[in-house]
């Protein structure tokens, strides 16, 4: 078991991205699968790879370019990451979830979480959206949680109470803005899987018997690692295709999930935009 990080791991990379970058942002937000142009529309940025930032691993995926981008989004000034890490890779939920903690230590208050996902949801089509409302965490239930070792209780606590992982507030804010921009959010449940194989027939038919609307492979290690450490979160899905679980099931691949996320983008960024903007009125 790689052991958490320590604070002064943190604050090595915290001291690093602020000799960098002199912004404040209280707004993080990740962006998954195919995703990544919105960081196109962030103003007087500032691009720091990954690969420069003390103890960050590197993206391996495509579709995940692999830098933090600094800058204003919306007249909110962002902590934007244009890619995530996965347990996939080879990296351990510590690795996974370190950026997290980098968050923390910079003072980011709200954290918006993005991804691509599969469709368990009979009603959902490829280039919906999904507002999760709560997950289910089957790698967090079979040892694979991120809040395993030593606890550091300046950060969270031992034992953290999960019931309102998602923000009741946030939520809100982003029906509401939603319905005003007139882009239809379904709501829903997410699972995490830990990949990088997609689900069989019979995987997805358990997923959906236990109450999933929507499967993929990451958030929720950074969900649990945001809330734990008091960063309020919000989160949605894109749905990049529909499962499909009796005979006549199609293929699944990457390169659909990326192509999906051209038509996902296109209703993500004005609602992501729109919450930023109300966000920040509260921030004021």
């Amino acid at each position: 078991m790689q052991k958490p990080f320590s604070k002064t791991e943190i604050s090595e990379a915290v001291a690093y991205i602020a000799g960098r970058a002199s912004l404040r942002p209280r707004v993080g937000i990740i962006l998954g699968s195919g995703l990544a142009s919105l960081a196109d529309e962030v103003a007087q940025p500032v691009r720091i790879p990954y690969s420069e930032i003390p103890h960050f691993v590197s993206t391996t995926v495509e579709g995940h370019p692999g830098e933090l981008v600094i800058g204003w989004l919306q007249d909110c000034p962002v902590f934007l990451m244009r890619g995530r890490f996965h347990y996939y890779e080879g990296y351990s939920m510590q690795e996974v979830t370190f950026p997290i903690r980098v968050m923390w230590g910079m003072g980011i208050k709200y954290l918006i979480v993005t991804n691509a996902a599969g469709g368990l949801n009979p009603s959902f089509r490829p280039g919906d959206l999904m507002l999760i409302t709560d997950h289910i965490g089957l790698t967090n239930m079979v040892g694979l949680n991120p809040l395993r070792g030593p606890n550091d209780p300046e950060i969270g606590p031992r034992f953290p109470d999960m019931s309102q992982a998602y923000d009741p507030a946030l939520r809100e804010l982003a029906l509401q803005a939603a319905t005003d921009l007139g882009i239809p959010l379904h709501q829903g449940v997410y699972i995490m899987l830990s990949g990088p194989s997609y689900e069989t027939p019979a995987d997805l038919r358990f997923l959906r018997l236990i109450g999933a609307d929507a499967v993929g492979m990451s958030t929720v290690p950074e969900v649990t690692v945001a809330h734990h450490a008091g960063i309020r979160v919000l989160a949605i899905s894109g749905i990049s295709n529909v499962a499909v679980m009796g005979p006549g099931a199609a293929a699944v691949s990457h390169e659909e999930v990326l192509a999906a996320g051209q038509t996902i983008v296109v209703k993500l960024s004005p609602l992501i935009k729109e919450i930023l903007r109300r966000l920040e009125q509260n921030l004021a």
